[in-house]
């Protein structure tokens, strides 16, 4: 799933690349991705892209005459350039901007779930009040809020694992990240998001920092035109259950769930404890 390092990173790419480039027309071949009407699509022809932008995870591309598409990629969404035109056998577009020259601005999605979406808005305060972004907690990068603590404590006793993917309690963290994230604060997933103390609310917030701004540099570094169906994730702990935990050596453990994986180091988290396998469980019943 393209999360805050994924979906930055295309958002800064893109906007390098288009700024200044007009629509010549746009379709949405996946007519289930489109959410909005008014104004159609077709206010789109003619309209300059101003930049492409991130918010949480969801990316805004800007144009002219004050239009917004507001796109949200979901698990296996992308928003990609390319030089010639979908063809007939295309399965994967969901939405379609042709630009000069024979390029294509690209929402694609794989998989069979259909769950990207895209609404064409106008107005900055339709973006703003908008309720996939009315709803966001605050930006988990590049400044994520000084007391994470407070933020938490609302959540009562539902786990960090839970809360840190809660966009509406902090936006941008999913999960890929947040297994991390805890990795590098070394802290139970399943601790209580109202419990950090002021040492582990330091510690949480380094965490983010370091991971998020880490994965950053490195797609700075190894991310360009055309962006590939996959980034080279650098993670250190999520999905590597089996593997050595790369601080302390001690076997990664993971906790199955129906659509996910959690993973964490026993020793470093959750003192020497591995955790229940749900999937385990089910088989013993």
């Amino acid at each position: 799933m393209p999360e805050l390092p994924e979906v930055e990173i295309t958002a800064c790419r893109l906007g390098e690349a288009l700024a200044g480039v007009p629509v010549e027309s746009a379709s949405a071949p996946g007519i289930n991705a489109l959410k909005t009407f008014d104004p159609p699509l077709t206010a789109l022809e003619g309209q300059a892209i101003e930049g492409v932008r991130r918010i949480g995870k969801h990316l805004v591309v800007d144009l002219s005459d004050d239009l917004h598409l507001l796109c949200h990629l979901m698990s296996a969404g992308r928003l990609q350039l390319f030089d010639k035109r979908a063809g007939l056998r295309d399965r994967t577009s969901r939405l379609l901007l042709r630009l000069p020259g024979e390029r294509e601005l690209r929402l694609r999605e794989f998989g069979t779930r259909q769950q990207a979406w895209v609404k064409l808005l106008r107005g900055e305060e339709a973006v703003r009040t908008d309720p996939a972004i009315a709803t966001l907690g605050p930006e988990a990068w590049p400044s994520p809020p000084e007391d994470l603590a407070s933020l938490l404590k609302p959540s009562g006793a539902r786990p960090l694992h839970a809360v840190l993917r809660d966009q509406r309690v902090i936006a941008g963290i999913g999960r890929s990240w947040v297994d991390e994230i805890l990795w590098h604060a070394e802290l139970s997933p399943f601790k209580r998001g109202d419990s950090l103390t002021p040492e582990e609310n330091e510690r949480l917030r380094t965490a983010i920092l370091a991971k998020l701004g880490g994965a950053l540099a490195l797609y700075e570094e190894k991310v360009h035109l055309p962006i590939k169906d996959k980034l080279p994730l650098p993670l250190e702990v999520h999905r590597q259950e089996g593997k050595p935990c790369p601080r302390c050596g001690t076997t990664l453990e993971a906790v199955h769930y129906e659509s996910y994986v959690m993973a964490y180091c026993p020793t470093d988290q959750t003192d020497g404890k591995v955790l229940k396998d749900r999937r385990l469980s089910r088989l013993l019943k």
